[in-house]
């Protein structure tokens, strides 16, 4: 039988209220209330591309600015793509992904290591987009490699609007993401490591 590939992780800080539930193995459908639309629109991105079930519900100090809702979603989410995925048995374990919109083109590379890291190089052309402030771009990403146990390279390798660039960015994230955790029929029992665990 085919492990159930699902999470659902909540997190309460004085700051933020979040809760995330997904399923790897899903259509793409999302529910999703962040009360930032344009984030919003990013995670269904994730959702779609990615083929993942994604619900997220977050009750932030958006009265504040939105840092710690943006940055809590991102570990929140971190953290149930880490429990969805076990202990990684049978997945292909690396993914990558080139998008382009127009004029923009993204590529990330992700790798299921267990070793969190991000490298990233996004120069946003304009400091927000419909009220969302670029730089939490970096602080949604961080708070997922680091909680979700990845290293993720990001690059954003050209562009000039910044609705483009940063829509790019999450459709490449959400493609290699698929691919990185779809199961590999040739090695359906074993964990992709020589080390024997990740």
């Amino acid at each position: 039988m085919i492990p159930n590939r699902r999470a659902d992780v909540v997190r309460q800080t004085a700051e933020t209220h979040i809760s995330v539930s997904i399923d790897l193995d899903g259509t793409g459908v999302s529910r999703l209330s962040t009360g930032i639309g344009f984030f919003d629109h990013m995670l269904d991105q994730i959702a779609r591309h990615g083929l993942m079930d994604l619900a997220i519900d977050a009750k932030g100090d958006l009265h504040i600015d939105g840092h710690h809702t943006v940055e809590d979603v991102g570990i929140t989410l971190g953290q149930a793509v880490a429990r969805a995925v076990a202990d990684k048995k049978g997945i292909r374990r690396y993914g990558h992904a080139y998008v382009p919109l127009d004029e923009a083109l993204s590529r990330v590379v992700i790798d299921f290591s267990g070793r969190p890291g991000l490298v990233m190089n996004l120069p946003f052309t304009s400091g927000s987009i419909g009220g969302f402030d670029t730089q939490l771009t970096h602080e949604f990403f961080q708070g997922f490699a680091n909680h979700a146990l990845v290293t993720l390279h990001i690059d954003n390798l050209r562009g000039d609007n910044a609705h483009h660039q940063c829509e790019t960015v999450f459709k490449a994230f959400a493609r290699a993401l698929r691919a990185a955790v779809e199961r590999d029929p040739r090695a359906a029992d074993i964990i992709p490591s020589t080390k024997g665990s990740l």
